[in-house]
């Protein structure tokens, strides 16, 4: 048998036996945990489990050895020994209650034991907290000489750092002849230390993996860190996996943005149109100006066709609302835009559109990620380009002059020309330029462009249209005489705006100066729809115009459904996307600089006037937000903390009432709130609040702040 053959032993037949075979850590037994991180590395018919006598096995293939009485971890080993008479190659040895233990460690022991070509490598870790393991003790070359267990040691080799974790690599025919002079493992290990065989050791620094479960309040350590895990901000990527967020499939390029990923993606979509026999309504693909936006499209394009679903592929770079026009008026099966919308240039990924042009629901989401994830390379089926291309199967596509046209059948042209507008505009090096530029050209306005070049570095910053980032168009709009400056983010579906004095607008006044102009101004009636985290103004604005505010989570897909079950006029969020009744159902950043044009010309107002009028129906109300950088600890510990806090008052202000749809929101006296909820497109927690002052935000913000950091 050949030096690097494998069979692993999983102990767990010692005292607390029965609790590691029935008590759960997730949604396994902690032996289960511990037998499926390590069949990643050994297949389930190479590891033999020991459990005490009378203890049921498991199924699933693995060998089931009974200890019938317990005499010590030595003795379970040898139960196997008969099974493994013959054997010549390695055994790993494992403890049952150690499941953190990850299944890349245990590569990494065994492949160092491999590369050394040692007789015995132990499992080490730094630790600095005290734990029940034995010390590791080298000599001054770092060779391991012995293990000093705790309650062997003196206070100098308590103070060692270095323990060990109890799990072995070690060639089968050492380690049964060394079994027969020793009851315990740990004596057996000792000894072949010190018989001069060759020894190493693989060190671990995450001290999660340390963790034994022998006791309640270690079984809830280990289930905060289970639960913790699950946020490791790259572990989805490198497990390759790929998952949907409030705005589509978005991830670090070369990490979870590969093109081994979109060619599973686009084949989990193209076997639920083949599954719908919906083939002859092909998909419409499209993409924006990120690095490597053009190649995922086309190599999207490849798998369709090798699927018989025909493909639109754009001829360039487009935003997200022309692809979702496109995908709607075709009727096709899905639209796709390729873009990581505002996340950092290092980023991109995948929006998905129904044949309506709203996104996927959260179900279809769902479903769409199971099937992508358990898809291998030999199961994506693809057409070369060129030949579906020549074969028709895959056709350019330009729908760049039919948007255009349909955002101004919906703005008053005329109006605008008659105004003679003077706007600045900054695409932040998006896709946004040409479309809106050709409207408003053929609007007759003045119009001057920033960041207007392409760049898929985006000037090294997110492309999100925030204050801090649109400094520079705020300084042109102080030094210039303009009416008013324009914004997009990267793939034009979200909207901000700068005054003719150079302040920066938030979102929110954006979205209840077109509330209040579509309804009084245009004469259009309906209720507006928006998500939990943006202002309660909408609601007083739609109570004084006799209409209704409805809410709903983040995501623009609830906006979009509230705004059809109740034909509501107006959707949108503070993060800058809205929509109106008969158009696109979707954000679209280009339609809504238009509105906005259009609002300045027909009111004969700026921006600064047009808000002093809404506030004298609303009155004022102050919002702030806030981010705070993600770990996988506040993602399980915040959520908890947050269950467990007494709803009575945040600070000195009652609270009313508590909603978690989406997060928590706390919801004030006076319309006022407080809303934390983690982000669905970054590694971000989000605060917001609205209040009554200023100085009463910011004292709520910083009440949120050391909350969710306590």
């Amino acid at each position: 048998m050949p030096s690097d053959a494998l069979k692993a032993i999983v102990l767990a037949a010692g005292k607390d036996a029965g609790s590691l075979l029935t008590k759960h850590l997730g949604d396994r037994t902690i032996v289960e945990c511990v037998l499926a991180n390590l069949s990643q590395i050994v297949p389930p018919g190479e590891i033999y489990l020991v459990t005490a006598g009378g203890q049921a096995p498991l199924a699933n293939g693995y060998h089931h050895v009974v200890q019938e009485s317990p005499l010590g971890t030595g003795h379970a080993v040898l139960q196997a020994a008969h099974a493994l008479r013959d054997y010549r190659g390695n055994l790993l040895i494992l403890y049952g209650d150690t499941p953190l233990v990850r299944s890349g460690s245990l590569l990494g022991l065994l492949n160092r034991h491999r590369l050394r070509q040692a007789h015995l490598t132990l499992l080490t870790a730094v630790a600095d907290r005290p734990l029940p393991y034995g010390r590791i003790i080298r000599d001054a070359a770092g060779h391991i000489m012995d293990i000093i267990e705790e309650k062997e040691a003196s206070a100098d080799v308590r103070g060692i750092r270095e323990l060990n974790v109890g799990a072995y690599v070690v060639e089968a025919g050492v380690l049964f002849h060394a079994l027969e002079r020793q009851n315990r493992l740990t004596d057996c290990v000792h000894a072949l230390i010190r018989s001069g065989l060759r020894v190493e050791s693989y060190r671990i620094y995450d001290q999660d993996e340390v963790q034994g479960i022998n006791s309640a309040e270690d079984l809830a350590r280990a289930e905060f860190i289970v639960e913790k895990r699950l946020f490791r901000p790259r572990r989805q990527e490198e497990q390759n996996l790929v998952t949907f967020g409030t705005g589509g499939w978005r991830a670090v390029i070369g990490e979870g943005f590969t093109m081994h990923n979109v060619r599973r993606l686009s084949q989990a979509l193209a076997n639920e149109i083949t599954r719908q026999g919906q083939e002859s309504r092909g998909v419409v693909i499209g993409y924006d100006r990120r690095f490597l936006s053009r190649q995922a499209a086309e190599a999207s394009a490849e798998v369709f066709a090798g699927n018989n679903v025909s493909a639109v592929l754009l001829t360039e770079d487009a935003p997200t609302p022309l692809i979702t026009y496109a995908t709607s008026i075709r009727g096709s099966a899905y639209g796709l835009a390729f873009t990581a919308s505002h996340n950092p240039p290092e980023w991109n990924g995948l929006k998905v559109f129904r044949g309506d042009g709203s996104l996927l629901l959260d179900h279809e989401t769902r479903a769409i990620e199971i099937e992508t994830n358990s898809l291998t390379p030999h199961q994506v089926i693809k057409l070369e380009l060129d030949i579906g291309l020549e074969a028709g199967i895959i056709q350019p596509g330009d729908f760049t002059n039919q948007y255009v046209d349909a955002v101004e059948a919906l703005i008053d042209l005329e109006a605008i020309r008659k105004a003679g507008l003077k706007v600045m505009v900054d695409p932040m090096y998006g896709v946004g330029q040409l479309t809106l530029g050709t409207v408003l050209t053929e609007a007759r306005c003045r119009v001057s462009f920033i960041h207007e070049r392409h760049n898929p570095l985006f000037g090294g910053r997110s492309p999100a249209p925030n204050q801090e980032a649109l400094r520079l168009l705020a300084s042109h709009m102080r030094e210039g005489v303009y009416d008013i400056g324009l914004a997009m983010d990267g793939d034009a579906d979200r909207i901000a705006i700068v005054d003719e004095r150079g302040e920066y607008i938030p979102v929110n006044d954006i979205l209840l100066l077109l509330y209040w102009y579509l309804h009084e101004m245009r004469g259009e009636r309906g209720g507006v729809a928006r998500n939990l985290s943006t202002t309660h103004l909408l609601d007083r604005l739609a109570h004084n115009l006799g209409e209704e505010c409805y809410e709903v989570p983040v995501g623009f897909k609830h906006i979009v459904s509230t705004m059809q079950e109740h034909q509501a006029l107006l959707g949108g969020e503070s993060s800058g996307g809205l929509t109106i009744r008969g158009h696109i159902l979707g954000k679209d950043g280009i339609f809504a600089a238009a509105l906005i044009v259009e609002m300045l010309a027909c009111t004969g107002q700026k921006v600064s006037g047009l808000r002093k009028t809404v506030y004298g129906i609303t009155g004022r109300l102050y919002a702030l937000e806030e981010s705070l950088p993600a770990t996988p600890e506040m993602r399980v510990a915040v959520p908890r903390r947050l269950k467990e806090m007494p709803a009575g008052r945040i600070g000195q202000y009652p609270v009313l009432r508590v909603s978690q749809m989406d997060g928590t929101k706390l919801y004030l006296e006076n319309d006022n709130w407080a809303l934390v909820r983690f982000s669905g497109t970054e590694p971000v927690l989000r605060l917001a609040v609205e209040a009554d002052s200023e100085q009463k935000a910011t004292e709520l913000v910083d009440w949120l702040r050391q909350f969710v950091r306590a």
